[in-house]
């Protein structure tokens, strides 16, 4: 976990989103789930949400989203009863369309040229029939900055390159170099959003 800053600077309120990625699933690092259906969370998947929960408890969330895959909509659902709020489904923090790849092992993608390519050059690799990983960008980090301009903390339950994507953005970071850093299943990052601007705080922050 990288904690960048815990301490406001000069600014006289924030609002901060923290971006969650979803729990362990049976299919976690075997198949490329994308937008194809995937397994349930495991009983550590679930274990992964509840110590988000007692998180989300601690930091004062006011509002969930997530994306509308099933592994982000349980994990949020677990969290969103143990606060007492809805967790709403939100279109822009769905994980990336990666066309043809959706759903294929990832043990069938190795060595595909294509794929070596995406994992190189993310800023302009395209993916087979989906969409590029600038774009997804855009439309998640529009939705963390509207997020940010509200008055609660808020918790977006997502997806792992999503939310790499989102950080290497407030960061200023090329998108070829966010597998620079780590997202693992059940962390936090969080950007707070105040009069001066956005600024990354904490980066896969895993809750004991």
């Amino acid at each position: 976990m990288l904690m960048l800053s815990d301490t406001p600077t000069a600014v006289t309120s924030q609002v901060h989103v923290h971006l969650a990625r979803h729990g362990v699933h049976a299919d976690y690092g075997q198949v490329l789930s994308g937008r194809a259906g995937a397994a349930p969370l495991t009983v550590a998947g679930r274990a992964q949400a509840g110590r988000l929960a007692r998180w989300a408890l601690r930091h004062g969330v006011g509002i969930i989203h997530a994306s509308p895959r099933s592994r982000t909509v349980e994990t949020a659902a677990l969290v969103a009863e143990a606060l007492g709020v809805e967790a709403q489904r939100s279109d822009a923090l769905d994980e990336i369309d990666f066309g043809a790849w959706n759903g294929r092992a990832f043990a069938d993608l190795d060595g595909d040229p294509l794929w070596d390519d995406w994992n190189r050059q993310r800023s302009v690799a395209p993916t087979p029939g989906g969409e590029t990983m600038a774009q997804a960008v855009v439309r998640a980090a529009a939705h963390v900055a509207s997020l940010g301009q509200g008055g609660d903390a808020a918790l977006c339950v997502t997806h792992c390159d999503i939310i790499r994507g989102v950080i290497a953005h407030y960061l200023g970071l090329p998108l070829d170099h966010i597998l620079r850093f780590d997202i693992d299943p059940g962390s936090v990052s969080t950007i707070a959003f105040g009069p001066d601007g956005a600024r990354v705080i904490r980066i896969n922050e895993v809750p004991a």
